[in-house]
């Protein structure tokens, strides 16, 4: 359980997150993510990296049970920083990265996705944003970079899914492959990005983000302002007061 970097073969690392049931990530998970991605981009034999997930799906947001038996906002505040310190990683990761999505991509997955530099998908893949049923608010800066801004609301607004097959349809996900394939699909790509010159791939990755009409990490940070004053308002508390409710009964035999 946890974050682990494997070096399937030459020019090629692949991050892999591991926090059963759901991949919902606790503070200290979203740090590690975010150690191991730059961790990666700093290695000169890396070309290129793949981030996938193990279990049912790729990534289920925070861990909002770790925010509600936490006192006071100290998790609150670390999930804020860890999520844009994550986020951070992918999008500034000196090499291409690859983002390898099965099963439920929410939240937090979102950010991860959003900020990848290519996506591959399983059949079974769903992406979105399910933040204000969750008393939350962010990650549409991300969600704005897969789909067109009128859909992004829309959905931002629903808490509505999109499947990786209208992803596909938008020029966002790059292949829809069936489950079993998913690692095969990601590395195939990851190899066909590392096969280039290493040093100009840096250079490539530098000069895309520059070009970038977005700074992604300025308007996340803004989008979690939001997110703080709506738990300072005792809003957060009841949504993700239901939500871990649901959970638990869920939960029971």
């Amino acid at each position: 359980m946890g974050v682990s970097t494997a070096h399937p073969e030459p020019g090629v690392a692949v991050v892999t997150v591991d926090y059963p049931p759901v991949n919902a990530l606790p503070v200290h998970g979203w740090y590690a993510l975010a150690e191991a991605v730059r961790a990666v981009g700093a290695d000169p034999a890396v070309r290129c990296a793949v981030l996938a997930a193990a279990g049912r799906g790729f990534n289920a947001g925070v861990d909002i049970k770790e925010l509600q038996r936490t006192p006071g906002h100290h998790a609150l505040i670390g999930a804020n920083r860890g999520c844009a310190e994550a986020f951070a990683a992918v999008y500034e990761c000196a090499v291409p990265v690859v983002a390898a999505v099965q099963g439920f991509c929410l939240g937090g997955g979102i950010g991860l996705v959003g900020n990848a530099d290519a996506v591959v998908a399983s059949e079974d893949a769903t992406f979105g944003l399910p933040e204000l049923d969750r008393g939350a608010l962010g990650a549409a800066t991300h969600l704005a970079r897969l789909v067109p801004q009128h859909l992004m609301r829309t959905l931002y607004y629903t808490s509505r899914t999109v499947t990786a097959r209208e992803l596909h349809r938008h020029g966002s996900v790059w292949r829809v492959v069936p489950r079993p394939e998913l690692p095969d699909a990601a590395l195939q790509l990851a190899r066909d990005i590392a096969a280039k010159d290493g040093a100009l791939l840096r250079m490539a990755k530098a000069a895309l983000n520059g070009i970038d009409p977005v700074d992604v990490r300025r308007s996340y940070r803004f989008e979690q302002g939001f997110t703080f004053e709506a738990s300072l308002s005792g809003i957060a508390d009841r949504h993700r007061d239901a939500f871990v409710s649901r959970s638990t009964r869920k939960e029971r035999p």
